[in-house]
């Protein structure tokens, strides 16, 4: 007998038949005698219509009051499978953020679990029955209910899995695993079976909408066996293990894009220490997250370029807080909001050379122009114009082999 976290997604509860279908998969799991948490997200397109709704309000409604609306999603969706569990025959409870508790802290929309109350819903496993709890939102010290950021209900799974001690965490979604890229832009694109933490983390962060990177983040940390399945197929899915069983064989493991980012390149800059920090410093109190920067060498000691992206939704605010910034001197500023990040990712570029050049190449006769560059000991990023995305994403991907 294990205990087990199984957390389903919007997709895989985006209406009352796959409610029900998720429910089966669980009283199924429950019949071969495993202790189960169920984790479950709002039913998919709900939070985008609670935001519009927020919309119509105030373009800038008070986020206390943004996180009460937006978490009311996953409490439809807990009753419905506790409901529909207790019709198929199964004992089940569901519990809400503030019964429990999930004590977070941090800001509105944007908070962190920091542990919860393990006694009732332990006591309610050895009483026989299956526990529903809303993933995405927790409550504060001081009594608020809080949300964890978009995708949070991964992040739930795994501080569930981490707290309770359960023996595994699986995470149901739309597609049966982790794919080597965007199955529904790539055809050819293959499920991975196996994926380390690292490389996983990495795909996460950089576009892969398969698993919320921090979630990734904190299994790792705690080595938290996960796996990725199909709500919808029986199909073996993709088990995210620890570093000790990374397959090194394997060059690249997977092609991540993004089409939501922005790159400001300002030009001129005055070359003196402490610079960045001034350019940076604005941007950080205000929450834009500084992702790919680039700086060119000074020819003359006196001035540099910098380049650097960021979220396209944070373009706007990004260009007033430098203009307005007087700690900073520089001749002009270009903005890009029409760019795209394109991303490999494999264990195996440790050890092997040429992965690099292989990439370029690849973009070169695509005739595809690099715009920026970063690299890590598992990653190489390029920053390239949107138009181009999935042509550069199937290239790569015939490139290394992964069709």
């Amino acid at each position: 007998m294990a205990k087990k976290v199984l957390k389903f997604g919007g997709t895989s509860l985006g209406s009352i038949e796959r409610i029900v279908h998720a429910a089966k998969i669980v009283k199924k799991e429950y019949n071969n005698g495993h202790k189960i948490i169920v984790v479950v997200s709002a039913m998919s397109g709900t939070t985008n219509n609670l935001i519009a709704h927020s919309e119509l309000i105030s373009k800038k409604f008070i986020k206390r009051e943004l996180d009460v609306l937006l978490t009311s999603g996953e409490q439809v969706t807990s009753a419905l499978i506790a409901g529909s569990l207790n019709d198929l025959g199964v004992k089940s409870k569901s519990w809400m953020n503030w019964q429990i508790p999930i004590l977070t802290e941090g800001e509105h929309t944007n908070s962190r679990i920091i542990n919860m109350n393990v006694k009732f819903i332990n006591e309610y496993l050895e009483s026989g029955g299956v526990a529903v709890i809303p993933g995405f939102q927790g409550i504060s010290k001081s009594g608020d209910i809080t949300s964890i950021g978009r995708g949070g209900s991964d992040a739930t799974a795994v501080a569930i899995a981490k707290i309770f001690d359960t023996d595994t965490c699986e995470i149901y979604t739309d597609v049966d695993g982790v794919y080597s890229s965007d199955p529904k832009k790539i055809p050819v694109a293959k499920k991975i079976n196996k994926i380390s933490y690292e490389e996983m983390l990495e795909l996460s962060s950089l576009g892969a909408k398969v698993m919320q990177s921090s979630a990734v983040q904190t299994a790792m940390m705690y080595d938290i066996p996960l796996k990725v399945k199909s709500t919808f197929t029986d199909r073996d899915g993709t088990e995210i293990f620890n570093q000790e069983n990374i397959d090194y064989s394997k060059v690249v493991t997977g092609v991540a894009y993004s089409k939501d980012d922005a790159k400001i390149t300002l030009i001129g800059v005055e070359d003196k220490p402490g610079v960045a920090a001034d350019i940076f410093e604005p941007l950080s109190k205000n929450e834009i997250n500084v992702d790919m920067v680039i700086q060119n060498i000074s020819s003359d000691g006196n001035k540099t370029d910098l380049t650097f992206t960021i979220k396209r939704q944070d373009k706007n605010t990004a260009s007033s807080l430098i203009k307005n910034n007087k700690k900073i001197k520089y001749e002009t500023m270009q903005m890009n909001d029409k760019v795209s990040k394109i991303s490999i990712v494999g264990a195996g570029m440790v050890a092997t050379p040429g992965v690099t050049y292989k990439m370029f190449r690849s973009l070169a006769e695509e005739k595809i122009n690099i715009l920026a560059i970063s690299t890590s000991e598992i990653k190489v990023s390029v920053i390239i114009d949107e138009s181009s995305t999935i042509q550069a994403v199937k290239k790569l991907h015939k490139t290394f082999n992964l069709d």
